[in-house]
């Protein structure tokens, strides 16, 4: 938990660029975690991208040092990508392979995905496997938006009220998790 006792909650897209479908997706969920009583934040691969996995100088770059220290410092995460090709994108896998067990395990995980076309569960799978593999929590709820280029209006609001309800208590279910969990951490 953060000094000031709030919950403090990372957002990471999987594609480059908040103000994508997908960037748009992830800032709506963070709102509510902050309506939450959450502290939070987001990593803005424009702003300090993550170079890939293995590439010459990777393992020394500031920006890899700054999110891992982030993520370590963070109690959960709202995860959302793009689906491309039946699988998340490769920017989602490449922030992921940037994480450890010391960064992310027992803290708790929200994952979204967005899709040209009909909503599916490919990219959530995909992104599920991952945590668990990082020893991360996934929360039950989950959010798909299909047909991403007409679900949000000229605002960037999502259309479907149903689907908004679910962002919100998506983000409502990872902050009480995430507090559940630092307080069992704190108490072993």
């Amino acid at each position: 938990m953060s000094e000031s006792g709030n919950i403090k909650i990372l957002g990471l897209s999987g594609s480059y660029g908040l103000t994508s479908k997908n960037g748009l997706l992830l800032q709506l969920a963070l709102a509510d975690a902050k309506s939450c009583g959450a502290e939070i934040h987001i990593w803005d691969l424009v702003e300090k991208p993550l170079p890939l996995v293995g590439a010459e100088g990777s393992w020394e770059d500031e920006n890899v040092k700054e999110f891992q220290a982030l993520a370590k410092s963070c109690d959960g995460f709202i995860v959302s990508s793009p689906e491309y090709h039946g699988c998340m994108s490769g920017v989602m896998k490449n922030t992921f392979d940037w994480l450890h067990f010391d960064h992310v395990s027992g803290k708790a995980f929200a994952l979204m995905s967005t899709l040209g076309g009909q909503i599916n569960s490919n990219t959530l799978n995909q992104m599920r496997i991952c945590v668990r593999w990082l020893h991360g929590w996934v929360i039950p709820e989950q959010v798909a938006v299909g047909k991403v280029k007409e679900a949000f209006d000229d605002d960037g609001n999502l259309v479907d009220e149903e689907l908004r309800t679910r962002v919100a208590k998506m983000a409502e279910s990872l902050v009480n998790t995430a507090a559940w969990r630092a307080s069992s951490v704190e108490n072993e």
